[in-house]
């Protein structure tokens, strides 16, 4: 009997049709980051029960637009780059388990199939959505400069309503790109039973990062943001904006080759 292969379903004897491939997985891209203050009881009613606002700056949110290339190894994806580019968009607040504080994904956009299976398997919430955001490149008038005054916009729209835009300026070069989405991701992998109210066959606390980093250019800003509901999808209403913090610029470079499971509250049905 031939031995189905491929790291995510469609499994075939190839392992060609995988939606997405074997770790790891690398990346290259640009963040488009805005940090803002929210009523922290907004941070802890989209929090699992079980885990805690973070001890400093509760309310702390960042938007991050992320404009990314990315490959498994061998980098065959990069020469049919359909299946290397794509964009999202996330919502990143800090929380805290057993006393460590971690950063965590609570809302997440894509456009593109494989990024979400990947996201899924990762435990980003990933939605399919229309991102934009202004690109650079080192050449014409057509582009915005890595310099004081350059400004870039941004957008999310799902089902055809406006989500979120935001215009960061730039003011000077700068260290980070925020402290938000500055630590270790805590996630929730779970998938529901077949079997009706007979709980979560898979129910797992994990936690992950990259490796390799590489930091490129890094700004920091002004920003401008605005937030919208749909019938679909909530935003403005589950983490609306009291005061903006900042806006940043960062070209980096990541790879992902698996992360630390913390718990494990599957039941075998």
């Amino acid at each position: 009997m031939t031995e189905l292969k491929g790291f995510l379903p469609p499994l075939t004897p190839q392992g060609s049709s995988s939606l997405v491939p074997e770790m790891p997985w690398y990346y290259s891209g640009t963040l488009l980051t805005v940090e803002y203050l929210t009523d922290p009881a907004n941070v802890r009613a989209i929090l699992p029960a079980d885990i805690d606002l973070a001890p400093e700056q509760p309310g702390a949110v960042a938007i991050v637009w992320a404009d990314w290339q990315s490959c498994s190894t061998g980098g065959l994806e990069l020469l049919d780059p359909v299946r290397a580019q794509y964009l999202e968009a996330f919502m990143v607040v800090r929380c805290s388990f057993k006393g460590t504080v971690y950063s965590r994904c609570v809302a997440i956009w894509v456009n593109k199939d494989f990024a979400i299976g990947r996201g899924w398997f990762q435990g980003y919430p990933k939605k399919l959505g229309n991102i934009a955001v202004t690109r650079v490149f080192s050449a014409g008038k057509a582009t915005p400069k890595l310099e004081n005054g350059g400004q870039f916009g941004a957008s999310i729209a799902a089902y055809d309503h406006r989500l979120a835009s935001a215009v960061v300026t730039l003011r000077e070069p700068a260290e980070s790109n925020g402290f938000v989405n500055g630590h270790k991701m805590l996630h929730s992998r779970f998938m529901p039973s077949i079997s009706k109210d007979a709980g979560m066959s898979l129910d797992q606390l994990i936690t992950m990062g990259g490796t390799d980093v590489e930091v490129g250019e890094t700004w920091k800003g002004d920003a401008e943001l605005h937030l919208g509901d749909s019938q679909w999808d909530e935003l403005h209403s589950i983490l609306p904006v009291d005061e903006i913090l900042g806006g940043y610029y960062r070209e980096i470079g990541v790879t992902f080759n698996g992360g630390d499971l913390v718990e494990d509250r599957s039941r075998a049905i």
